[in-house]
């Protein structure tokens, strides 16, 4: 067994697993989604695997309402995990 993979087991057993993709979810964020949308997102949290998205933008609340489905595809790949389960988009 690698460091890596022990790292991953104690994490899942000890509960902290989900806290620390949520975390990797809130930094992936500004990598995943540019500049333009960074600068008109207010917040990100996570919530029991939904990602709660609070924009100042009616069009790009919009626009992220409509590609949720691909975000959250995103932004999983980007922690290599299926942390995002829902997506919900606020204005």
């Amino acid at each position: 067994m690698s460091i890596s993979d022990a790292l991953v087991d104690y994490l899942r057993e000890s509960g902290l697993e989900q806290s620390v993709l949520d975390m990797q979810i809130e930094q992936a964020w500004p990598r995943v989604m540019g500049e333009t949308v960074t600068k008109l997102t207010r917040s990100i949290e996570m919530r029991d695997g939904m990602l709660i998205v609070h924009v100042n933008s009616a069009a790009l609340k919009a626009q992220l309402f409509e590609n949720r489905f691909e975000l959250v595809k995103k932004l999983n790949e980007a922690v290599g995990a299926n942390a995002i389960r829902d997506c919900r988009i606020l204005g």
